[in-house]
């Protein structure tokens, strides 16, 4: 039985910024047999069987025993496979501890004693909607910036023109490709806003292995630009959760200040080495999912569905006839999750990943049916 305590809303307890914070809302996790899950952009196919082998092999005496504290082996090989320093590298719980210890770092909680643009963390919109819940947990100032009206990049010029965006701001966020769009940058243009921007900068690039271009470059030429990157989407390891940021060493060596002691479990790190030699097999998936991309944005056309462009392991689409929140249930009913999303600019839309050949199958039938018995 709980004790009586002299505060009796314990809510009243947390810091008065976060007593009505809305955390993220993750995609929904099946409990019911037998659900296609096409919700959460993981990858359809299992981890290279070396992979599996060298992971189940580490399960032995090792487990009573902390990892390395900073993955160095993986560093090590992280910087061979990018052709940077292991100095450039930091490697996190998942690349969204990483993001949270960039928040901490570089930007300050808003105060009246501190200049604006200090405690601004700032993102085009919409994105990865984690982006301003880290800000509000720390007290910081979450702006967003809207996107093109076809989720395309706004210019240098036409953001200074508009003073919609803060060039001296604490902390930048470009999620590229985008999410939920699945729109592809290119470096260019990237690079234009990256000379442009005072503050540090991090080209968010969890789907870049399926994208035509990566901005990787940016982070070993510029000081205050950080590439993040993950083994989740592309490499078939969300349930580890690994992921890193590359950038100048200096940068870098001021993460590592932020970052908590043995924060990245020791079968992630194993499985994370053993992936990356292992490159072959995972190139080959990503020529699977993007042929099944491209099929499903021919066949969902063909069907009068409205489809973006993509570049990434998902696809954002409209029905062709019936709001999207009916298609969401509709589709559930039929054992298929998809991800709908309620915010207004968003509502019209379904984000669909990109599944196996026979999920796909699975989909597009069930699409067929729904809309012939509509």
């Amino acid at each position: 039985m709980l004790r009586p305590m002299a505060v009796r809303n314990p809510t009243l307890l947390f810091r008065p910024h976060l007593r009505e914070l809305h955390g993220y809302t993750p995609g929904e996790q099946p409990k019911i047999r037998g659900l296609i899950k096409l919700n959460t952009n993981e990858n359809p196919y299992p981890p290279a069987p070396k992979v599996l082998k060298v992971t189940q092999q580490a399960v032995d005496g090792r487990l009573r025993l902390y990892p390395n504290p900073t993955a160095d082996a993986l560093r090590e090989k992280l910087a061979r496979f990018h052709g940077c320093d292991p100095l450039q590298i930091i490697v996190g719980n998942g690349s969204d501890e990483l993001l949270a210890m960039a928040v901490r770092a570089f930007s300050e909680p808003m105060s009246r004693e501190v200049p604006p643009h200090f405690s601004r963390v700032q993102f085009f919109w919409p994105s990865y909607s984690l982006y301003p819940i880290l800000a509000q947990i720390h007290g910081a100032t979450p702006i967003k910036v809207p996107l093109a009206a076809d989720f395309g990049l706004p210019s240098v010029k036409e953001l200074k023109k508009g003073k919609i965006w803060d060039f001296r701001a604490a902390l930048s966020l470009v999620t590229t490709p985008n999410a939920p769009s699945g729109r592809g940058y290119r470096t260019a243009d990237l690079e234009a806003l990256c000379e442009a921007q005072k503050g540090i900068i991090i080209l968010d690039e969890a789907y870049v292995d399926f994208a035509e271009e990566n901005a990787l470059e940016l982070a070993l030429n510029y000081p205050h630009v950080i590439v993040s990157r993950t083994f989740s989407k592309a490499y078939s390891l969300c349930f580890q959760r690994v992921g890193y940021f590359v950038a100048h060493p200096k940068v870098i060596e001021g993460l590592q200040k932020t970052r908590d002691s043995y924060n990245v479990n020791g079968l992630g790190q194993v499985a994370a080495e053993a992936t990356l030699d292992a490159l072959p097999y995972y190139h080959k998936n990503f020529d699977r999912i993007k042929k099944s991309r491209a099929r499903l944005h021919r066949e969902l056309a063909g069907m009068g569905w409205a489809v973006l462009p993509s570049q990434t392991n998902f696809i954002l689409t409209r029905p062709a006839q019936g709001s999207a929140e009916y298609w969401l249930g509709a589709l559930r009913d039929k054992k298929l999750l998809v991800r709908w999303f309620s915010a207004p600019d968003m509502n019209e839309w379904l984000r669909i990943s990109i599944g196996s050949e026979t999920e796909v199958d699975a989909l597009l039938q069930a699409i067929r049916q729904i809309q012939a018995s509509a």
